[in-house]
């Protein structure tokens, strides 16, 4: 420890309120999604979760970032990895239904569509995610015939304005410039396991904090991104 005489009281009045400015652009910094004032909110969304190997990491980014998002997981990942769906929750994430098996839906028969989302509602539910209320199709494929059992099951369905490439191989760079690309209520879709995509968090948090635009939650009424509820 530092001896010597105290400051003054100015000087440790000064110090004191440039530590607290220091503090609150820090914050300011690492927390975009909760900005006193936004322009705008997107919908940054990540799919095929959960997992033990690539969860921690992506929640650990966003959360060091002030980032919330919507993940798309599988219900047969949440029935294997219950703590990292319960881990999604607790961090300020949503969770939505990505169907169970991740088929190719519009390939499958009406009763086998409603098994892969019922299969994956009740996994999601039983890992406490609670009951999803958005779906997206595996692929972003879907027809009249999904649509209509996924408003069976009190479902949304949720596609993408802006595909980040990041499941073809995207490199870093162009994940940030994907979203970059985002515009107010827009959504990006992400993948939880390509390395690149936990690696641009950090860029993107800033890219969206450059231009006033904050992470928000994914309307089940509208299917747009708008402020947290």
């Amino acid at each position: 420890m530092r001896t010597g005489s105290p400051l003054p009281r100015r000087t440790l009045s000064t110090a004191l309120a440039a530590a607290a400015a220091a503090t609150a652009a820090l914050a300011v910094t690492a927390a975009p999604s909760h900005a006193a004032a936004c322009n705008g909110y997107i919908g940054l969304t990540f799919d095929d979760g959960p997992s033990n190997d690539n969860t921690p990491s992506l929640l650990n980014a966003l959360t060091q970032y002030g980032l919330r998002a919507t993940m798309f997981n599988q219900g047969q990942y949440a029935a294997a990895y219950p703590a990292q769906v319960r881990a999604q929750v607790n961090a300020g994430m949503w969770v939505g239904n990505h169907s169970h098996t991740h088929p190719h839906m519009t390939q499958l028969s009406e009763a086998q569509m409603d098994s892969e989302i019922s299969r994956a509602q009740q996994a999601i539910a039983g890992a406490g995610g609670g009951t999803p209320r958005l779906f997206r199709p595996p692929y972003g494929e879907t027809d009249a015939t999904l649509r209509s059992v996924e408003t069976r099951h009190g479902l949304t369905e949720i596609i993408w304005d802006v595909d980040s490439q990041d499941w073809n191989g995207a490199s870093t760079d162009a994940i940030v410039q994907a979203a970059g690309r985002l515009t107010a209520g827009q959504i990006i879709l992400m993948h939880e396991w390509p390395a690149n995509t936990r690696a641009a968090i950090p860029r993107i948090a800033q890219v969206l904090a450059a231009r006033g635009l904050c992470a928000g939650m994914i309307s089940p009424r509208t299917g747009r991104a708008v402020a947290p509820a």
